[in-house]
């Protein structure tokens, strides 16, 4: 769901910055992920290593290309030594590594298991990442690819998203924004999620969810209280508030306005809502620059982590936290590269090319935010950067 005019926009978004290569020894090599995707094509007439021409893919997009007819050209210009680090057919007459054509990598996108490389991509990205004392926390959110339709509709994916490194977990393509609240739990079910934070917006605040989180998963839940939950949102707004001090305070400014945003938190017990331990209530003041009025947004949230478990700066970082799926995730997509002005319909190839571009914010991200637009002009430069990006290493 869209953020609100309110939300804070990450200011990080517009710091420079790159992503620094990886060493061989930090991670396992993302061609063996993308090994382990299943190959849609008939064996007869297969010339090119499914592994090959993702990576291929992958190395293109984070060079820039926004289209399959450009990750072609990138493919078609890239030497040698960069091909065969890339997995590459080698031709026996000749001894060159060669690379498919467009025809080739538009036909296997379209057919490949989108989901799967969903979740290969979401695991090379979260093993590679170093332990940190604060809880990780996962953001799920959705998105219509307003320019992929298909019967007059266009597709729409769901997706988890680590609030901290941009790095996609997992994704699924559903059927509209409705699609959203069944495919909460198929879109969590495969990552690990053991004391992992879990935010999401009022849409996916039902008690089924909830549960399948805590008792499922072993995981948390920190869920926005709305309209679409009246008693539990009246509830919430019982709670005397008037008696409880202000445990956080922040202040930003940019964008063309300040906001002004408090919190509050009450631990409860038997409220009525599966295991939840903290009601959470924030105040957003927000006015433009150079204005004198304030508009001012209460909103309610409703966690499992007890006090203990979470400082009232935790809560409401994890709270700013999870807009950064739509600012920093979906925003990006769409114009760094473009996303909604695809023409690409065919089969699961909008979903393909959403994941691979998921891998590429999730690994510039992954030394903090970054100008992804620079971050791209950097690796189209040089075509043996994306794979030292990618910790691909050139024989």
């Amino acid at each position: 769901m869209p953020a609100e005019p309110s939300s804070a926009i990450p200011s990080g978004l517009t710091v420079l910055g790159h992503a620094e290569p990886l060493r061989p020894a930090e991670t396992p090599h993302l061609l063996a992920y993308l090994a382990t995707i299943t190959d849609p094509r008939a064996r007869a007439g297969r010339r090119h290593p499914l592994a090959a021409i993702l990576a291929l893919t992958a190395a293109a997009v984070l060079a820039g290309a926004r289209s399959v007819a450009a990750i072609a050209e990138w493919a078609a210009d890239a030497p040698q030594p960069v091909r065969a680090a890339l997995g590459t057919r080698r031709d026996p007459l000749t001894g060159c590594w060669a690379v498919p054509t467009e025809t080739t990598i538009r036909r296997t996108l379209a057919r490949l298991d989108a989901e799967a490389l969903a979740a290969a991509i979401g695991g090379w990205l979260a093993d590679r990442e170093r332990p940190s004392q604060r809880r990780r926390a996962v953001a799920v959110d959705g998105k219509t690819l307003r320019g992929a339709c298909r019967d007059g509709r266009p597709a729409h994916l769901l997706a988890a998203m680590e609030h901290a490194t941009r790095a996609v977990l997992a994704q699924r393509q559903i059927d509209g924004a409705p699609g959203e609240v069944p495919a909460f739990q198929p879109l969590l079910d495969g990552p690990d999620l053991a004391g992992v934070v879990v935010t999401a917006d009022a849409l996916h605040t039902h008690a089924a969810a909830a549960e399948f989180l805590v008792a499922g998963k072993q995981a948390h839940y920190l869920f926005t209280v709305k309209a679409n939950q009246p008693t539990l949102l009246a509830r919430c707004a019982r709670l005397a508030w008037h008696n409880v001090p202000v445990l956080d305070r922040t202040r930003d400014r940019g964008h063309g306005r300040v906001e002004l945003r408090s919190l509050k938190a009450v631990t409860v017990h038997h409220f009525g809502f599966p295991h939840a331990c903290q009601v959470i209530q924030v105040t957003r003041r927000a006015r433009d620059l150079g204005a004198r009025r304030w508009r001012t947004v209460t909103v309610y949230a409703i966690t499992s982590l007890t006090f203990a478990q979470a400082s009232p700066a935790w809560l409401a970082d994890y709270l700013r936290g999870h807009w950064a799926i739509e600012n920093g995730l979906h925003h990006v997509r769409d114009v760094t590269f473009a996303e909604d002005a695809s023409q690409l319909r065919t089969g699961s190839g909008p979903h393909t090319m959403a994941c691979l571009r998921n891998l590429v914010i999730g690994v510039l991200s992954r030394a903090g935010p970054v100008n992804l637009a620079a971050a791209l002009r950097h690796h189209a430069r040089d075509p043996a950067r994306p794979l030292a990006t990618l910790g691909i290493t050139l024989a």
